[in-house]
């Protein structure tokens, strides 16, 4: 069965690791263009180049499927199916046509639950106990196609969107290459969506950061959660502003405002928020040059302390 593999960051780079690993007939691997990143803004391949240029793989990156060009040039290959990993592109009408098989493929949640481009973030983000990963059929909606196979696994209580979507990858690389057998072997089953049950998970942007003191504790815990490594929460403490990459639940309750510093110790800062509960603000990282990307709460003492 003859194999073309589309995705981009390293989600998707360890679901292709999986799938030359068991041998599968990849025949080519699209993958966005080289971006420049970092503050030297150096063109840098995707983790899914790397990946496939050290297994000797041909790799393709198009700007778009809107060209003829790429699309007969990707019909060349004459794929039996196409497995798509979170690609960042939308695939047009015709080149869902092109594969015999179909297209498959691998969403980071219990579908139709949170359909869009950032589903780990915002399973954290809406305070959500279980997701899982989907194996489905491609069709011309967002996320919309037949459901072959969910996978589902508990968040933990201060797991943040990096570390669940790591154990999410570890799910979806197994399960695309038994989706792929399956379909080999025509056993893979095909369940419609129910549309009454779609949720959205759209894109992270920097106005989800700011933090709402008058919520719950387990409200901004999820935030800063959620949107580590980005956009990241932020907040203003003492007319110093900081990005928060930690925080947990902290004892005891309190009669001072929502967004007031109530204590600073070495294990960090401890702020009011709604209903009389307490944050406790572990990781922080503030805008003077001197300070790493990341402050300890001894870090944060010394700071708050100097204002």
């Amino acid at each position: 069965m003859r194999v073309v593999f589309m995705g981009t960051p390293q989600i998707a780079a360890d679901c292709l690791s999986r799938l030359i690993a068991d041998g599968f007939d990849l025949v080519g691997v699209y993958t966005k263009p080289d971006m420049p990143k970092n503050r030297g803004m150096k063109l840098a391949m995707s983790e899914v180049k790397e990946v496939a240029l050290a297994a000797g793989l041909p790799v393709y990156q198009p700007a778009t499927f809107r060209d003829d060009a790429a699309v007969e040039e990707l019909r060349a290959l004459r794929p039996d199916v196409i497995a798509v990993v979170a690609y960042g592109k939308i695939l047009p009408q015709r080149v869902l046509d092109i594969p015999k098989l179909g297209c498959i493929n691998i969403h980071t949640s219990i579908l139709p639950a949170l359909r869009g481009s950032a589903p780990a973030q915002w399973a954290i983000l809406n305070g959500l106990d279980e997701t899982g990963v989907t194996a489905m059929y491609l069709s011309a909606g967002m996320d919309e196609g037949d459901i072959i196979e969910i996978r589902k696994t508990p968040i933990e209580p201060l797991e943040n969107s990096t570390a669940l979507l790591a154990r999410l990858a570890a799910i979806g690389a197994p399960l695309l290459s038994d989706t792929l057998h399956a379909i080999e072997a025509g056993t893979a089953t095909r369940t419609p969506q129910d549309p009454s049950m779609a949720t959205l998970a759209p894109m992270l942007s920097k106005e989800l950061s700011p933090i709402d003191w008058t919520k719950s504790v387990r409200h901004i815990v999820d935030q800063v959660r959620g949107l580590d490594p980005w956009p990241v929460a932020t907040a203003d403490l003492n007319g110093t502003h900081f990005k928060i990459y930690g925080a947990q639940p902290a004892p005891g309750h309190t009669d001072k405002a929502p967004g007031t510093p109530v204590t600073l110790t070495k294990q960090g800062l401890t702020v009011a928020c709604g209903n009389g509960e307490l944050v406790l603000l572990t990781q922080l990282h503030h805008q003077l040059a001197f300070l790493c990307r990341r402050c300890s709460g001894a870090q944060v003492v010394r700071v708050l302390s100097t204002r």
